[in-house]
């Protein structure tokens, strides 16, 4: 059974850090492609960053220079680390992969970024 459990978020003042982990069993996420994404209340769900098998990064406009994922294939683990936060990226993140025609998601973790 494939499960994905995200974990690091919290109430982070403006300008703050935090790091987000995905953590997976049931799957080696070294294989796979994952991805990040946010959803705040009555918005879209939004595509945040993704690494590739091959660990190449692609990130949203809005969080380049500022958020960086990664892998450690050791801990079978994927990480966000989001630095400068701004209250605009308060959301709750979730990350993704699929392998095949399955779709896993985490159950998300809730960043705030308020003063």
């Amino acid at each position: 059974q494939v499960q994905l459990v995200e974990s690091g978020g919290g109430l982070v003042q403006p300008g703050g850090s935090l790091r987000l982990s995905c953590a997976a069993s049931g799957i080696s996420l070294s294989r796979y492609t994952i991805t990040w994404y946010r959803q705040t209340p009555g918005k879209q769900r939004e595509w945040v960053a993704t690494i590739t098998s091959a660990d190449s990064t692609n990130y949203i406009a809005s969080v380049k220079g500022r958020f960086t994922i990664s892998r450690d294939n050791t801990k079978n683990t994927v990480y966000l680390q989001m630095n400068s936060l701004k209250p605009e990226d308060t959301a709750v993140y979730n990350c993704r992969t699929n392998r095949g025609v399955n779709d896993y998601w985490g159950q998300g973790t809730q960043v705030t970024v308020s003063s």
